[in-house]
C-alpha cells in the first residue's frame, strides 16, 4: 500500500515559497501485485515480470483500510513538521449509506482515494477531488474547494461540471484572477473550466 498508483508521487505537490509550506495530496489504495512468467515483450531477458495489479476490497465491498482514503497534508519545511492534515472529500455515498454500517459513527469527510491536484496562491490553496481513476467508493469527485492555506479550513466550494482530470492553473487579466481546471468524465468530453476569484 498505497499500490503502484502512488501515494503522493503522481499528482505532484504545491509549494509556497513565501511561507515554505509544502502541500501534499496523497491517497491510500491497497493493491495486490505479483510476478508472472508471462512477458509482455518477446525480446525480454527476464524470467519474471510484474503481473497486473488489482485493488483490494474488504468485506461486503467496503474499503479494507480506515480513512482517510485521500488527504491533503501541509508540511512546514522550516520545522519539518506537519502543520495540518485533512481528508480531501466528503464521505462517498457508497460508504455513508452502506447497510452494514448502519448505526456506525462515520466521519463526514473520509476523502476519496484518488489523485486530486492542488494549486497554491498568495492567500488560498485550491484542491479538486480527482478524476475517478480507481472507481468505486474511493473514486474522485466533481467538487473543487478553496482552503485557508494556513489551517486547511474550507473557505468556498464549487461543483465542477465533471471530475478534475489535471492540475489547476491560474492567471490574471486586468487585476482579476482566474483559476482554470481541466475536467472530464465518461460521457463528458474534456474541457477547461475557468473560475473567477471574487475580490
Amino acid at each position: 500500500m498505497p499500490g503502484f498508483g502512488g501515494g503522493a508521487n503522481w499528482q505532484g505537490v504545491a509549494f509556497d515559497p513565501e511561507t515554505n509550506m509544502l502541500y501534499v495530496p496523497s491517497t491510500s489504495h491497497p493493491m495486490s501485485i505479483g510476478l508472472t512468467t508471462d512477458t509482455f515483450f518477446e525480446d525480454s531477458d527476464f524470467d519474471y515480470a510484474m503481473g497486473r495489479g488489482f485493488g483490494v476490497e474488504g468485506p461486503f465491498g467496503l474499503p479494507l483500510i480506515k480513512p482517510p482514503y485521500g488527504r491533503i497534508t501541509a508540511i512546514d519545511m522550516n520545522e519539518g513538521e506537519h502543520a495540518w492534515m485533512m481528508a480531501n472529500a466528503d464521505t462517498p455515498d457508497e460508504i455513508k449509506n452502506h447497510p452494514r454500517l448502519r448505526g456506525v459513527d462515520i466521519p463526514e469527510r473520509t476523502g476519496h482515494g484518488d489523485r486530486g491536484g492542488l494549486l497554491v496562491t498568495k492567500s488560498l490553496l485550491f484542491a479538486g477531488e480527482g478524476a475517478g481513476l480507481y472507481g468505486g467508493q474511493t473514486g474522485g469527485g466533481p467538487m473543487f474547494r478553496a482552503h485557508d492555506k494556513a489551517t486547511g479550513e474550507i473557505i468556498s466550494e464549487f461543483e465542477l461540471p465533471a471530475k478534475q482530470t489535471g492540475l489547476p492553473m491560474t492567471y490574471q487579466i486586468d487585476g482579476v484572477q482566474y483559476i482554470v481546471v481541466p475536467v472530464g468524465d465518461t460521457g463528458h468530453p474534456g474541457e477547461l473550466v475557468a473560475l473567477k476569484v471574487a475580490e
